[in-house]
């Protein structure tokens, strides 16, 4: 194999080898009916759990398993038998966890390795020349664990304090604050200047969701779908998300649209009819503007620190008669009329 520059190049596979052995301790040397007889765990099931994981397909001939995979397994199945996974929700809680961790190991993966020079694993071993990763990886580990552990107390926390006798449902607030203009805008920016706009969005937007008692749900593209407990933090929470383009420029000017009602939580997202009409509000909101459903307009009406207009009813897909209201700051403080 050849670099670019002509000189010889390290065949990718050698390098991969090494990141396999380095990640899982060993390399590959079980088959997939090894695996199964080690853990103890049927080959139908124990694909169906691979393939959740979002890992692609092996062969029953394939060498592409460790002893890692093994214990894995294990796991899972002590989990399956304490209760904490059931038949009926096992293999949506498998992609969720598959798909969360595949987002952070691409991200992280063009980190680790984006540290390490080309021509540094040009020649030579390897395995050797990725020590940097062998010291990174396990603080990675430990500040991961930190976070979810924090992140289970917040949970845990927000359900406790639910008034809902529904453990997975429960009236919230639900918003989408949406870049204005995104697809047209980054056509003519280069890669870097995509990448700065986005992470400002997604910082700032964060930022202020956490500030303001919500969370994030996830983000969708060029958008942000989070929710909150109370009506009016989310009202403040959108005013100020509109503000931040008019004070800062390195913030994109946003759309946002809020619903209330109840939602279905389920494996970290939302469902439900709430989160569909903050869709189509998002998408009836004009630049630079938030608006919000019908229910949400009834609960602020009286706040004289909000200033709210029933809007003409509009048809957008699913809701032929929505009924959205412009969310606004007071006459005094905006310095606008109607």
């Amino acid at each position: 194999m050849t670099a670019d520059d002509g000189k010889p190049g390290l065949d990718p596979s050698v390098v991969i080898d090494a990141i396999t052995e380095l990640m899982l301790g060993e390399s590959p040397h079980l088959r997939r009916a090894d695996v199964s007889e080690q853990s103890g765990v049927p080959q139908d099931v124990a694909r169906a759990r691979w393939r959740a994981l979002g890992f692609p397909e092996a062969e029953d001939d394939d060498v592409a398993f460790t002893d890692a995979d093994v214990e894995a397994l294990r796991l899972t199945q002590e989990l399956v038998g304490m209760g904490v996974i059931d038949s009926d929700t096992e293999q949506a809680f498998i992609r969720t966890i598959g798909r969360s961790f595949a987002r952070l190991a691409e991200w992280q993966v063009r980190a680790f390795l984006g540290s390490i020079e080309a021509d540094d694993l040009d020649e030579g071993d390897p395995a050797g020349q990725l020590e940097e990763l062998q010291k990174v990886v396990p603080l990675g580990e430990r500040v991961q664990a930190y976070v979810w552990r924090r992140h289970l107390v917040n949970a845990a926390t927000r359900l406790l304090m639910t008034d809902s006798d529904d453990a997975d449902v429960a009236p919230m607030c639900v918003g989408f604050v949406d870049i204005v203009g995104y697809t047209t805008r980054s056509r003519h920016m280069t890669r870097t200047e995509l990448t700065d706009m986005v992470e400002r969005f997604e910082e700032v937007t964060t930022g202020l969701i956490t500030d303001h008692r919500g969370r994030v749900v996830k983000t969708i593209g060029d958008e942000v779908l989070f929710e909150l407990d109370d009506t009016k933090e989310a009202a403040l929470l959108a005013l100020e998300l509109l503000d931040q383009h008019l004070d800062d420029d390195t913030f994109p000017e946003v759309r946002i649209g809020l619903a209330h009602g109840n939602v279905l939580h389920h494996m970290g997202d939302v469902f439900g009819p709430v989160v569909n009409v903050a869709s189509r509000l998002t998408s009836v909101a004009r630049p630079g503007s938030a608006v919000v459903d019908r229910e949400m307009a009834e609960s602020l009406r009286d706040d004289d620190k909000l200033r709210l207009k029933r809007m003409r009813r509009t048809s957008v897909k699913g809701y032929e008669h929505l009924e959205p209201w412009s969310l606004k700051r007071p006459r005094e403080r905006s310095g606008t009329d109607d």
